[in-house]
């Protein structure tokens, strides 16, 4: 089949699918923003978008809706290009979150569209107003949830299917839509990241930290309040209180993925940092910043305990990964954490606002390893059998794209 992705910031999601459908003989391209550096053994085409200011004022709910629909407007445009050339996909795979696919339809209008569907944003009952700290919680925040999900709507309604990553993310979109979307992980590579005695991972200060040696790890793109960054922080005094020996390693940039930026400028890593330093041995707590993957990986081999929070929103990879290389997950109990570890038995689930909990837990975990080698071997073995990428979730991505491209 002739395959189209179309994602800004690609591979992303499609990091695995894109390649595997070159493999399998397919005619494989690829629409991204001009400013992507990503280089693969694939044709990349790049379309360029630069966003305009947008007056609050005048579009009051329609903010967001403007600028998604300016991209797709761009994308919409090049694609007509791409038409005019004798271009024309059979099946075409792209992300909703920025509004690229939204007006694909019209261009190929015999093109079979499927979106990925990560997240649809609501009033009530996910991310907006769930943490009364570090966001506002009222019926204005409930109306520009909503506003800011229009094309979200619009992109899975022109859609001929949708993609969701777990049950929770595709539960979040209106139930008229619910029909489109199928439930499918993006996978993780469990060869590669089986458990490793013999993992080191060399510390900002040159330390190297191995297998035996009392590790806690928190990791997320950005440190950030909707990662519970701030819950972390807060919890950490009495867990090195409690563990003279351990040693905690934080991944993750100073800029912000999801939510707001401090109100008085600066970055939330360092506004929470110092809000508990002075009751940190600030020895013990190494910032890595970014890391490449191979270094990640050496780096969730070695831990003994890792820490994921979210608010009810999209999950993280790293919280799967680390499970399938044994190291156990204490999670919040949130969506879609929830979904995928199940208390007592594959990990922990910690209430996310629960300080003294998060502490007396990840304490706990760290003082007695033995006490949750079954929940590590049980929390692998459940990653392999529903979440292995090569032998659970990419066939399905495959044979999808297949019977729709057949339908």
């Amino acid at each position: 089949m002739k395959l189209l992705f179309v994602h800004q910031n690609f591979p992303a999601q499609f990091l695995h699918l894109a390649p595997e459908m070159q493999r399998l003989g397919h005619d494989v391209r690829v629409i991204t923003d001009a400013t992507n550096p990503t280089r693969m053994a694939l044709p990349i085409l790049r379309y360029d978008f630069k966003a305009e200011p947008v007056e609050p004022k005048h579009t009051r709910l329609g903010r967001t809706y403007t600028t998604m629909s300016d991209r797709g407007v761009i994308v919409a445009r090049f694609a007509r290009k791409l038409r005019a050339e004798g271009y024309v996909p059979d099946v075409i795979f792209g992300h909703s979150g920025w509004g690229e696919t939204l007006f694909l339809k019209e261009v190929w209008p015999e093109a079979k569209l499927l979106v990925y569907a990560e997240f649809y944003y609501r009033g009530r009952g996910a991310d907006s107003g769930f943490d009364p700290e570090h966001q506002v919680s009222n019926f204005d925040q409930v109306m520009i949830a909503q506003g800011r999900a229009a094309y979200l709507g619009q992109a899975l309604a022109h859609a001929d299917k949708g993609v969701s990553p777990t049950h929770w993310q595709a539960s979040t979109h209106p139930k008229p839509l619910l029909h489109h979307v199928e439930v499918i992980f993006d996978g993780v590579n469990c060869d590669r990241l089986a458990p490793n005695p013999g993992a080191s991972f060399a510390l900002p200060d040159g330390r190297v930290l191995t297998r035996g040696d009392e590790v806690l790890t928190f990791v997320n793109r950005n440190l950030e309040p909707y990662r519970g960054y701030h819950i972390f922080m807060r919890a950490l005094p009495q867990v090195l209180a409690a563990r003279p020996g351990a040693r905690v390693v934080i991944v993750g940039g100073d800029e912000v993925s999801y939510g707001s930026k401090p109100k008085d400028g600066g970055s939330w890593k360092d506004l929470i940092l110092n809000e508990v330093k002075d009751r940190l041995d600030l020895s013990r707590v190494h910032f890595t910043g970014k890391l490449p993957y191979d270094r990640l990986v050496d780096l969730i081999h070695v831990s003994r305990v890792h820490a994921y929070l979210t608010y009810p929103f999209v999950l993280s990879w790293s919280m799967v990964e680390t499970m399938a290389a044994g190291t156990l997950v204490i999670g919040s109990n949130t969506a879609p954490v929830a979904e995928m570890i199940e208390d007592g038995v594959t990990g922990r689930l910690v209430d996310f606002f629960d300080v003294p909990a998060w502490s007396a837990a990840l304490t706990d975990a760290l003082a007695r390893p033995e006490a949750y080698l079954g929940m590590r071997d049980a929390a692998r073995r459940m990653v392999r059998e529903r979440y292995d990428l090569r032998s659970v979730c990419l066939p399905r991505q495959v044979e999808l794209l297949t019977r729709l491209e057949r339908s």
